[in-house]
């Protein structure tokens, strides 16, 4: 624990990058692995920006298996800050609500986030979790394909309604903005972000990040002719 942290517990839910595994719409016109290179790249920018956020619990729901993953000693390396957690549940809906209950027990509100958007820097995790702890609003951070990239809460039990709510549509976010409300919680609206689906997304992306991320991009991108 850091003793000047803000009171809140940052919550990323994570998949090993394994070619095949992860980000498979971004083949083509990646190869497996890149596209797993590229999941590794965001990985690391997101835990570069959590662990200087200044929040003070940081924990990761985690699914795959590390030793296979793409950057596997670099991820090790920066989960060593992290209290990490298998992810549980047969739908990912299942995954993220079990990983906020397992979460709150630390008993202070959680900010949940995704690994694909690695333009989410430090300063905008530490407003968005310190809103949590000045009100008893939720936050939701609309995603611009419809889904959402961040979900805050002071209470753990409208996490449950995740189980109810289509995830990768375009309305998620809408739907999981009112099964929020319908628990009685205003929703504080954060800044609409990319997440990296697509090669267009990973384009957009790449234009709004400086880490890992984006060198990554352009280094597969120049060595790609059809990219070209």
């Amino acid at each position: 624990m850091r003793p000047f942290a803000i009171p809140a517990t940052l919550l990323v839910i994570a998949k090993a990058p394994i070619a095949g595994f992860a980000k498979t719409r971004l083949t083509p016109p990646f190869s497996p692995r890149q596209a797993a290179g590229l999941a590794a790249a965001a990985l690391l920018d997101t835990l570069t920006a959590v662990r200087a956020s200044g929040i003070q619990h940081l924990m990761v729901a985690w699914t795959g298996a590390l030793a296979e993953a793409e950057q596997a000693d670099a991820l090790a390396a920066a989960l060593r800050d992290f209290t990490v957690v298998p992810q549980r549940g047969d739908t990912f809906g299942e995954r993220l609500a079990n990983a906020h209950a397992d979460a709150a027990h630390f008993g202070l509100p959680v900010l949940q986030i995704g690994m694909d958007t690695p333009q989410a820097g430090p300063e905008l995790l530490a407003r968005s979790a310190t809103h949590l702890t000045m009100s008893e609003d939720a936050v939701l951070g609309p995603a611009a394909d419809g889904g959402w990239w961040a979900l805050g809460l002071t209470d753990p039990r409208p996490a449950r309604l995740l189980t109810e709510v289509p995830m990768s549509t375009s309305h998620t976010g809408d739907l999981t903005r009112e099964a929020v409300r319908r628990c009685g919680y205003r929703v504080h609206r954060l800044p609409i972000l990319t997440d990296v689906d697509t090669y267009d997304d990973a384009v957009t992306v790449a234009a709004h990040s400086h880490g890992r991320f984006a060198t990554t991009f352009e280094t597969l991108t120049a060595a790609t002719p059809a990219l070209l």
